[in-house]
């Protein structure tokens, strides 16, 4: 199959705002063009040519006007006045400069079954459509009366047998219904007047409320959206590709973010669902090199110290700059107190923070084209003389995502730009940066999602949601195919439980959490012990409940009491791991070890760490 761009269009139920700013946001993030929804359009203060006039000059063309209800198959004399109302909407498209109108299939108690008469009535409008240039695109509506499918309102449309009539496939209410959409290969590119895209998250509830509320761009969901999309480029579908999304987030998010994930979503579908045709492959990653820690002069030190109590050693100092190296195994932190930096911007807005991580990458430029393409630009650092210029990205946060390539000299970028000092001090054997863990506003996962899906190739896991005394946390883990890089999203609606808390602090999205693997956990327990590293404190009731849902016995139940330590296991392996206190309420550390092919994140025992770090956080504030 060959790849090709369609235009891409957004309807405007989908943006925030008012209609020109919804039309503005559209324009600015580079959609061709819309769908102007009637409820936008009677809340607009001006007239249908005004709408026109502004779309033209944005460069936006109109491609759609919806929708037209409870048309078809109604018995007299609703049917005579559905066609005196026809023709108003008529009036309304040559005003806006569209062609093309939206029928969904009928709701109404009323509307007779009927396939031979609602055909007939479609294909009456079609030729009053037709004397005025215009034309009318039906659609199967996933709640309505009759006709639910996209192939029942195929099978009417070819029964109407008019050239003014064609076919209007929607993902969600193909896909919400479990319907089959590889028939729509078999549609006519020319009969396939109009196609719109949605997500969604895989619910139980009626039609109706998900549809209205949780659906979200292509890639945010559940669905099968690239199969839908195959089918449709199979059928020689040349018209616009456009996003039909009704999600309550989205309503409230500002215009221009949504627009700009929405846009996302509609090129890295096409491109999915041609293989992978007119989009760079996703990079191979390779774990994370380094993690990159805004401070000023005295948070730096404070955290030096607290790196220091967990086995890090100041392993190099910047050859011009005010910035810091520790290491310990593989891991590498850099703590950056560097003046009139990304960094000391990043400290000015969320205070001491991760403001940029470090991935592995096969091909940095390959990783650049892709991500240009999936509209997220190259960002370049200010450097010093004789320093590299290292490519990065900015995730959604403004967080910089830095690339590195493999050494092909030898030589690597430490050497070039610090100087090493000699290792002193015994670490406490961590060795990797297993995961990292962001923690997000109410509302925005499906941003995070999409964009480290999009750009780096993570795979989203399911999403989980764990119990915070102060409310619920959701939790999805994205993960890289080879397992190298793991990452976790964490939002909550409640301000109080701990994810809210951290975001509160941050004011705004960040990284809250940093787990390192072990080799072997209880040395290092043991030495966090010795170096007095603040550790959380678990309650003696979480390992009574251990004992009786694990069956361990006294002396390794003992052992994890001891030293602190969680456990958890699935059916392929174990996992150990313990927690420090949070530094300045923003971001904390986890050691952890892995046994087997154990692959989750320990979430059972998210609730026991969630209510040990509000136990800290009331004794911590009632002191102030």
């Amino acid at each position: 199959m060959s790849f090709r761009r369609l235009r891409k269009c957004i309807a405007t139920v989908a943006l925030s705002g008012t209609l020109p700013d919804k039309l503005e946001a559209a324009a600015t993030i580079g959609f061709d063009g819309v769908e102007i929804m009637e409820s936008d359009l009677l809340s607009f203060d001006g007239s249908p040519a005004d709408v026109r006039r502004i779309c033209e000059g944005l460069g936006l063309a109109t491609y759609l006007y919806q929708p037209f209800r409870d048309f078809e198959a109604m018995p007299e004399p609703q049917r005579s006045r559905n066609m005196d109302r026809a023709e108003r909407k008529f009036d309304v498209m040559q005003a806006l400069g569209t062609d093309l109108t939206l029928v969904c299939s009928n709701t109404q108690a009323a509307t007779i079954d009927d396939d031979s008469r609602a055909a007939a009535d479609l294909r009456e409008m079609a030729e009053r459509a037709a004397r005025r240039g215009l034309r009318i695109g039906y659609e199967g509506l996933s709640w309505a009366r009759h006709v639910r499918l996209w192939g029942h309102a195929w099978r009417i449309v070819q029964m109407a047998d008019h050239p003014a009539l064609g076919l209007i496939v929607d993902s969600f209410h193909t896909l919400s219904l479990g319907d089959d959409p590889s028939g729509i290969a078999q549609v006519p590119g020319e009969k396939l007047f109009f196609v719109q895209m949605a997500d969604a998250p895989k619910l139980s509830m009626d039609v109706l409320s998900w549809s209205r509320h949780f659906r979200n761009f292509p890639g945010q969901g559940d669905l099968d959206v690239t199969g839908f999309m195959r089918a449709v480029l199979a059928s020689g579908y040349s018209g616009p590709l456009s996003l039909e999304v009704f999600n309550d987030d989205f309503r409230s998010a500002p215009a221009r973010l949504v627009a700009r994930d929405g846009l996302r979503s509609l090129i890295l579908n096409e491109a999915e669902a041609s293989d992978g045709a007119g989009l760079p492959a996703a990079p191979v990653l390779d774990g994370y090199e380094f993690l990159e820690f805004a401070v000023d002069e005295s948070t730096g030190r404070e955290l030096a110290n607290l790196l220091e109590t967990l086995g890090f050693r100041h392993a190099g100092r910047h050859r011009s700059k005010a910035v810091d190296l520790y290491r310990q195994g593989s891991v590498n932190l850099v703590l950056n107190a560097e003046q009139d930096s990304a960094a000391a911007e990043h400290f000015q807005l969320h205070g001491p923070s991760i403001c940029a991580m470090a991935i592995r990458v096969d091909d940095a430029a390959r990783a650049l084209e892709r991500a240009s393409e999936l509209l997220c630009p190259e960002w370049q650092e200010r450097t010093g003389a004789g320093e590299r210029q290292i490519p990065a990205v900015r995730a959604p946060d403004g967080t910089l995502i830095y690339l590195i390539e493999p050494e092909a000299a030898g030589r690597s970028f430490w050497e070039d730009d610090f100087e090493l000092l000699p290792g002193v001090g015994e670490p406490a054997g961590l060795d990797a940066i297993d995961h990292v863990v962001l923690a997000l506003p109410a509302g925005r996962m499906a941003t995070y999602v999409l964009f480290w899906r999009g750009v780096f190739g993570l795979e989203p896991q399911s999403q989980l949601d764990t119990p915070d005394p102060y409310g619920l946390v959701q939790s999805r883990a994205l993960i890289s195919p080879n397992g190298k890089v793991r990452l976790v999203l964490n939002a909550s609606e409640s301000r109080a439980t701990s994810t809210g808390r951290f975001v509160s602090a941050y004011a705004g999205a960040g990284v809250h959490h940093v787990a390192f693997s072990s080799s072997d956990i209880e040395r290092t327990a043991k030495k966090y012990e010795v170096r007095r590293a603040s550790l959380l404190t678990m309650p003696i009731n979480y390992y009574d409940d251990l004992s009786a849902r694990w069956g361990l016995d006294d002396a390794a139940l003992s052992a994890l009491q001891l030293q602190g330590l969680l456990y958890d296991r699935d059916d392929a392996g174990e996992f150990w791991h313990l927690y420090t206190d949070a530094f300045h309420d923003r971001f904390f550390f986890e050691a952890l070890q892995r046994r087997a092919g154990y692959a989750g994140f320990g979430a059972a025992n998210a609730p026991v760490r969630a209510a040990a770090q509000a136990r800290q956080y009331s004794i911590a504030t009632s002191l102030l």
